[in-house]
């Protein structure tokens, strides 16, 4: 990420003392709307909800044999179920709010559209050899995408889980909802192709920022740093054991 937008001022109002979360951003809000009113249409109409997931969500069967190519686009904006739908919302008003605060809400939408059709298309290959018939649906290629962005953009911040509440820094976030997927619900009927798409596109448009972090000289950084912290942490060990030996001497002369 360029310094422009590193250093740049919040554009939208933040919010105020006591309130939970961040700040309802302009493109957040848009998009909290737009996923829950087509949710909204497929529980109130399921017979028209079958149709939309028939026509719009991601089945590889359907794209090469009928030549619907749109669906790794449609895909992101159709959820299976309640919970589905208010996690994802839930993290995308969690962590997109702060990055469109940042980014500027044309930035955000390009880079939250590119990580949900991106996963889409990895989604659609990996599914060609495996699932050829299962339509699969969600925005969670795209919030994965958003949650690398903001462990890159924050490695350091604190992040304190609903469950189990323990904090965790930003940069370990995406490693443990991985582990936590696999451990509670194995295969399942979730997409883990799905979540690894929408951080691996992330990680591709975020290139600079991950080279930064995890190549050779940001590790030689962070190994400089560790250096400087275990020297720092000798030296006040020493300091301290000087002052107590000083204060046995005065205690005992």
């Amino acid at each position: 990420m360029s310094d422009r937008y590193r250093n740049q001022q919040y554009r939208f109002r933040s919010p105020g003392a006591g309130s939970f979360g961040p700040g309802l951003t302009p493109m957040v809000k848009r998009l909290l709307i737009a996923n829950a009113a087509v949710f909204l249409v497929q529980m109130l109409f399921p017979a028209l909800g079958n149709q939309m997931i028939y026509w719009f969500a991601l089945t590889p069967a359907l794209m090469v044999e009928v030549g619907m190519v749109w669906q790794p686009f449609t895909y992101m904006w159709l959820h299976g179920s309640p919970m589905h739908l208010l996690f994802n919302m839930f993290a995308l008003w969690m962590f997109g709010g702060v990055l469109e605060s940042v980014w500027g809400s044309r930035r955000f939408l390009r880079f939250y559209l590119l990580c949900g059709t991106g996963a889409g298309m990895i989604i659609f290959l990996w599914n060609l050899m495996t699932a050829y018939a299962m339509p699969t649906l969600g925005a969670s290629g795209a919030i994965y995408g958003l949650l690398l962005a903001f462990s890159l953009t924050w490695p350091d911040r604190t992040i304190m889980l609903l469950f189990p509440p323990i904090p965790i820094k930003a940069i370990w976030f995406i490693p443990f909802l991985f582990v936590m997927n696999l451990v509670f619900t194995g295969g399942g009927n979730i997409s883990h192709v799905g979540h690894l798409g929408g951080v691996i596109v992330a990680a591709w448009i975020m290139r600079d920022e991950v080279r930064r972090y995890i190549g050779f000289s940001g590790l030689r950084m962070k190994y400089h740093r560790w250096r400087m912290r275990k020297r720092l942490r000798s030296v006040r060990r020493d300091e301290w054991e000087r002052r107590h030996d000083n204060d046995d001497d005065r205690r005992y002369h």
